[in-house]
């Protein structure tokens, strides 16, 4: 049935330090432990559930450098059939439109596309916007901030979930959907799913053989760069209260000074 591609995407580890390059304000990799993103997992354990539900196969499909092999690995443990991964160091500094339609490329690669799913929003960069935008250009519908995915022959359905409440969705395959943290506990891979995993196969394109020109992605050429960063400040010292009687006033007053009462 479903054919699914997931989006997957190694991240600096949030228990690392995370900081940006001196020389171009992009994220420095190199500087952190990787690993694939928390909420890729759930969109892959999701994957795996509707082909375990209906058949098919899952593609994991990951735009990033060489390292980004480790992530792949993962989902490919986890269960998945396949991967692409799109690496090219003209990628550097890459922008969300330019990686969107690096992305629509590469899913042009995988036959009988019916679904793709991704996270909400990645750790590291957190835009938030690829899902939308990709849906936009491979003229998918979108069902976005998922938390239960269902497929029903070529029709699915999305329970949506936002601040303001939960929103019913329906569309025809194929289709955009992302996922929140909500969706589901992922699995952990066995020790046959990590042996198995280093002989599926993984495809390795360049831009080039996407049919995209190395000039037209890239920090020179993105719509959105960091100009300027600073370390947060170090956390202040707070305000310490001494009770000779008086405390229970002092604390009121610091309270309306800072117009919390």
């Amino acid at each position: 049935m479903p054919n699914i591609v997931v989006l997957v995407k190694q991240v600096p580890d949030t228990y690392s330090e995370r900081k940006l390059s001196d020389a171009d304000h992009t994220l420095d990799r190199e500087s952190a432990d990787a690993v694939l993103d928390e909420i890729n997992e759930r969109a892959v354990e999701e994957a795996l559930l509707l082909k375990e539900a209906h058949g098919g196969d899952v593609t994991v499909l990951s735009v990033g450098p060489d390292r980004a092999t480790d992530a792949i690995r993962k989902a490919l443990s986890m269960g998945a059939d396949k991967a692409v991964h799109v690496s090219d160091p003209a990628l550097h500094g890459a922008c969300l439109l330019q990686t969107t339609r690096v992305l629509a490329a590469a899913i042009g690669k995988v036959d009988g596309v019916d679904l793709v799913i991704a996270g909400n929003e990645a750790t590291d960069g957190r835009g938030g916007a690829v899902p939308a935008m990709l849906a936009e250009v491979l003229g998918y519908p979108q069902l976005t901030h998922a938390r239960k995915v269902t497929v029903d022959g070529s029709t699915i359905t999305v329970v949506r979930e936002t601040d303001t409440g939960l929103t019913h969705l329906r569309a025809s395959l194929p289709a955009v959907v992302s996922v929140g943290e909500k969706i589901n506990e992922p699995r952990y891979p066995s020790f046959k799913g990590i042996m198995a995993a280093k002989k599926k196969p993984v495809e390795t394109y360049t831009v080039a053989d996407l049919g995209i020109d190395a000039a037209e992605v890239g920090l020179a050429g993105a719509s959105t760069s960091v100009l300027e960063a600073t370390p947060k400040p170090p956390r202040s010292a707070g305000t310490r209260v001494e009770d000779s009687g008086d405390g229970g006033a002092k604390i009121a007053e610091f309270l309306v000074g800072q117009k919390l009462i």
